[in-house]
């Protein structure tokens, strides 16, 4: 099975910079979105072949997560119960033997404005996860919004106090990967310096000054399945760039 993730920076601009070729190119069975800033009525979101699922933020132009895919779910649930679907962060599809999960964790913004409200998130969503792993295996996609370790990000001094790389937010994955998860681009590359994320400022991507801030992670019981990971960065059309998984189901 192939997977694909991609923080699209809104669908509707990332469709003028080369998203059909690529989707159509690298046939996914499951392609992930997360920042789609766009409501359904706003766009024709069918692809031949495909099933699609979005949950929309109430604010327009704001969030959002979409799933495409070729294996229509037993069962397709959004959010974490009531929680969440305000900014349509989280979705959930349930097959035989796994659940997919889309996440698009929300920013911590400018002097952590949002630091708390993120904290809360994290802990209510490692709960939810949790509680799907006592069920069958988890597969999670989406952009974490944290650079895991000093590897993850270009500069990580100057960011220690910065959203995406505070102690606080690391920590949050940390305790997710302790519950029993895999960081499944870190697992086959230990010491591979490579990133998801540049600023448009500064000439960033350019000069490679990234961050890995998208992720697959399995549970543990999938690692020896994972065939295939990738983080595609010859693609553009986003400040970010996709990430691929291959994995026997």
């Amino acid at each position: 099975m192939k997977f694909i993730s991609w923080n699209v920076n809104g669908i509707r601009a990332c469709k003028t910079k080369g998203f059909d070729d690529f989707f159509k190119q690298i046939d996914a069975d499951f392609f992930s979105i997360q920042e789609t800033k766009c409501q359904e009525n706003q766009l024709d979101l069918n692809i031949p072949g495909y099933n699609y699922y979005i949950s929309s933020a109430i604010k327009k132009g704001y969030s959002g997560t979409l799933i495409y895919t070729k294996h229509k779910p037993n069962n397709v649930y959004y959010g974490i119960g009531d929680k969440y679907n305000d900014e349509g962060r989280i979705i959930t599809l349930e097959y035989d033997n796994y659940y997919l999960v889309n996440v698009y964790v929300p920013n911590s913004q400018e002097e952590l404005k949002r630091l708390d409200y993120r904290m809360v998130f994290e802990d209510d969503f490692r709960e939810y996860l949790n509680n799907l792993k006592a069920k069958k295996s988890v597969i999670l996609c989406g952009d974490l919004n944290v650079a895991h370790e000093r590897i993850d990000i270009k500069n990580p001094d100057s960011n220690t106090r910065n959203a995406g790389f505070t102690i606080e937010e690391r920590t949050k994955l940390s305790l997710l990967l302790n519950t029993g998860f895999i960081d499944t681009y870190r697992y086959q590359n230990p010491s591979e310096v490579k990133y998801s994320w540049w600023s448009y400022r500064f000439n960033a991507r350019a000069n490679n000054a990234g961050w890995r801030i998208d992720y697959f992670l399995v549970s543990d019981n999938l690692k020896d399945s994972i065939k295939k990971t990738d983080i595609l960065t010859d693609i553009y059309g986003s400040d970010h760039c996709p990430i691929l998984l291959e994995i026997d189901l």
